[in-house]
């Protein structure tokens, strides 16, 4: 492992590390109810995925 030299500023590693930040995860429109949901995963809401209905998604009940 390497001898340090020089120390680094703080304000050097802040500006290293500023791109260390989470992201929210990508939504697009269900092409069959069109209501938000991950990219390449099943469709909570009406249970299709590539066009095949691959879940049964039964409907909430309402009190």
């Amino acid at each position: 492992m390497g001898i340090q030299k020089h120390r680094r500023s703080k304000m050097s590693g802040a500006t290293r590390r500023a791109h260390w930040k989470l992201r929210g995860a990508t939504l697009v429109n269900c092409p069959k109810c069109h209501s938000p949901m991950r990219a390449h995963r099943v469709c909570p809401t009406c249970g299709t995925y590539a066009g095949r209905d691959v879940m049964k998604i039964e409907a909430a009940e309402e009190k």
